[in-house]
């Protein structure tokens, strides 16, 4: 086939199709006005509503790759192509797309629920196992948090679902708890005094509840006393620091002592002579031992064997030595 018959036979097929060409594009260009329109429509619907941003966002995908669907289906129809079965190849590749990512598919499902319940939101400080930190992000198929040290940790959704999640930024208010230990020899009335000073002395600590300070318990080389104070969540590590701080600045002022593990080193001045026994070893006496009745049975056998064959030897020898003689 020459250049000449391919021309001829493009210019044969748009003659023969023109109003098929037109009214394709024609339903392309509507269809392309309305996904555009449905999609604002949708879009200023969801922000009237209480609905997550993360939520409206992956609504809004689904709806666009709904519509450009039911586009392509209606643009395939209007060129004479047969609907069904391009509807059956297409959901053959759905399924095996699915198997291949059930991993994502679960995650995305888990991403719906951790959206759909709203278990925390961008802000809160959680605890995931041994990660913890502020979310940054919350998407369909992962969770992304900034830890205390400044690292971005991405978070599978799976594993927050399945997994307790501890969310300490939930509640506007939040507890800071602390334990000093305390030498035994301390007033334990100065030592209450002392720490929930410094707790007052904060202007980010609430003093309603007041600040609390008691002796919890008796430790191996301590008096361990329990401490705390209500704060807004976001100057949860603020007054943590300040507190430690203040409490060992102040623990100084007041000749507090604060024990800790020492090792006492003494120099020794004694011979340091070790007694023992000067007498040499004992000669081994054997043990007698019963012997059982087959061990003993064994030992007639070989023993008779032994006897049978060296008499065989015996006589063997006495016939060579007479058949020696007589020659």
């Amino acid at each position: 086939m020459d250049w000449a018959e391919i021309w001829q036979t493009i210019k044969n097929f748009f003659a023969d199709n023109v109003w098929n060409i037109v009214a394709f594009f024609a339903t392309l260009v509507i269809g392309m006005i309305l996904i555009k329109i449905l999609l604002t429509v949708f879009r200023k619907i969801f922000a009237r509503t209480k609905i997550e941003e993360v939520a409206q966002g992956f609504l809004l995908a689904i709806l666009k790759f709904v519509f450009w669907l039911i586009l392509v289906l209606v643009l395939l129809s209007v060129v004479g192509v047969q609907i069904t079965g391009v509807i059956t190849a297409l959901s053959a590749a759905i399924l095996a797309v699915g198997m291949a990512l059930q991993s994502n598919i679960s995650n995305l499902a888990n991403g719906i629920v951790i959206v759909v319940t709203k278990m925390f939101k961008k802000g809160d400080y959680i605890f995931v196992g041994d990660k913890e930190g502020s979310i940054v992000e919350i998407h369909f198929l992962f969770t992304t948090i900034n830890t205390k040290d400044n690292k971005k940790v991405t978070i599978p959704n799976s594993m927050i679902v399945n997994n307790a999640v501890v969310n300490a930024g939930a509640n506007p208010r939040r507890r800071v708890d602390f334990t000093f230990p305390v030498a035994y020899e301390s007033d334990v009335e100065v030592v209450k005094k002392v720490v929930v000073d410094v707790m007052s002395s904060c202007g980010k600590v609430y003093l309603d509840p007041a600040p609390f300070c008691k002796l919890k318990e008796f430790g191996a080389s301590s008096l361990d006393f329990f401490a705390n104070c209500w704060c807004d969540a976001s100057d949860y590590w603020d007054v943590y620091y300040y507190v430690v701080e203040h409490v060992f600045n102040e623990f100084k002022r007041n000749n507090i002592s604060i024990p800790f593990q020492q090792i006492e080193m003494r120099e020794r001045t004694d011979p340091g002579t070790m007694p023992y026994n000067a007498a040499p070893l004992p000669e081994r006496v054997e043990k007698e031992r019963p012997v059982e009745e087959g061990k003993l049975a064994e030992i007639k056998r070989a023993v008779e064997g032994k006897k049978e064959a060296l008499e065989d030897r015996i006589g063997k020898r006495k016939k060579s030595k007479g058949k020696k003689e007589e020659a």
